[in-house]
């Protein structure tokens, strides 16, 4: 069992035109010291998914099940009381927008010392050198002076360090970082990222990286989670999703993304179409509507849902073309045309 197991999540939020299925059956485990992706477009269910694991729908309308594994201990099953203990001690989340997440009213390093407080009984003053401390770890400069600062008087990167700093306070063992780069620009991304590739080797925590930015998780991922409508579409190493990706919707995320390292000779290829709502879910294949190679599964992929299957060595994807003529596509079409952009 990994540090942290999933297994069959489901979570639906029940609504006036419907059932919504962000999440629908997923599973993945994430080991110490090892760096989860999780990618796929906005709706997807990435960040429903990292609240989940937080234990943040309970008492809320979400109808919740499967199992979440944390160090051994279940969570979905835990009483809503335990799960907060946990929150912070044994596992902390970086949240996308970090204006929108720091109380504009207390100080930066108020916040941060509340919640070290919390799990640590110590006295303020003990408390202000940790925050003290650990803004300077971040890389946040003259600490001692910036903590008694307001959200507001930061710039954009230095607010993600500083609630990076404010998840880190108190050495949590699962880290989630939901979107840790968005609205930054790109030498602070470079930066953020940096730091928080030494803060887990430091820490040695289960990171879970949530993005739609491909380039993120090649920096940070030891392996990668693909998901579309809720599920699961392909998992494995990184190597497996960049250099041997099996499934059309990973092709047409790899084709979206721009290249910097070389001279680009063609216009970008887009995703045809938009996700599908998540109350009506296509049948069968989900991906199906958008998909260039549907035609090719002699009507399956519009009338039967694909299983998640392994390829090889963990590699797992959900589609129902077969193997070979999926590797086949890769080699010969879609790997050649990604290599001229």
């Amino acid at each position: 069992m990994s540090f942290l197991d999933v297994k069959d999540l489901k979570i639906h939020f029940p609504t006036d035109d419907g059932l919504v299925k962000s999440v629908d059956g997923l599973s993945f485990g994430v080991e110490r010291g090892k760096t989860l992706g999780i990618v796929g477009e906005s709706g997807s269910g990435k960040s429903v998914t990292s609240l989940g694991v937080l234990g943040l729908h309970k008492g809320g309308p979400a109808k919740i099940s499967g199992e979440i594994w944390l160090d051994g201990e279940e969570l979905i099953g835990a009483s809503a009381e335990h799960v907060r203990g946990l929150r912070g001690k044994k596992m902390a989340m970086i949240f996308q927008d970090p204006l929108s997440s720091m109380h504009p009213y207390y100080t930066v390093g108020h916040q941060i010392i509340e919640a070290y407080r919390i799990h640590n009984d110590v006295t303020k003053q003990v408390a202000r050198k940790h925050a003290v401390d650990m803004l300077g770890r971040v890389g946040i400069p003259e600490p001692g002076r910036r903590v008694d600062s307001y959200p507001h008087e930061f710039s954009g990167g230095m607010r993600q360090r500083a609630m990076i700093a404010m998840a880190l306070s108190c050495d949590p063992e699962l880290l989630i970082a939901d979107e840790p780069t968005t609205a930054l620009d790109v030498t602070v991304q470079a930066q953020i990222l940096d730091l928080m590739r030494d803060l887990q080797r430091e820490f040695d925590s289960a990171l879970i990286v949530i993005t739609h930015d491909l380039g993120v998780v090649a920096e940070l991922s030891d392996d990668i989670l693909v998901m579309y409508a809720g599920k699961c579409v392909e998992y494995g190493s990184a190597d497996d999703i960049f250099y041997r990706p099996e499934h059309p919707y990973t092709w047409g995320l790899l084709g979206s993304m721009p290249r910097l390292d070389r001279e680009p000779t063609e216009r970008l290829m887009p995703i045809k179409g938009s996700p599908p709502s998540l109350i009506n879910v296509p049948p069968g294949c989900a991906f199906s509507p958008r998909c260039p190679y549907a035609e090719r599964t002699g009507g399956r992929a519009e009338t039967e849902a694909p299983l998640l299957a392994e390829t090889e060595g963990g590699h797992l994807v959900r589609c129902h073309m077969d193997r070979t003529e999926r590797r086949d596509l890769w080699e010969n079409e879609i790997k050649p045309v990604l290599e001229t952009q």
